[in-house]
């Protein structure tokens, strides 16, 4: 019983401390899913370092919060 009060705490903090994690890397992909969408919908199958290259070749055109997050990200 003693061990089962120890390690069900652990196992809580474990999950809130991912859950935080993921909420932590969803507004950068808030701010650039309509971007991407718009001007990057072509590469959106081919990874993540396409849709970067395409973000930044569109830089003048995406909006102020995903300029910010690839900034924020030294892009």
């Amino acid at each position: 019983m003693a061990r089962f009060l120890v390690i069900v705490p652990l196992v809580l903090t474990g999950f809130w401390v991912s859950a935080a994690s993921a909420q932590q890397q969803q507004p950068g992909h808030d701010a650039c899913a309509r971007d991407v969408t718009r001007h990057c919908r072509a590469v959106m199958n081919n990874g993540d370092n396409a849709v970067l290259a395409c973000l930044q070749q569109n830089r003048a055109r995406i909006s102020k919060a995903c300029n910010q997050v690839l900034v924020d990200h030294g892009q």
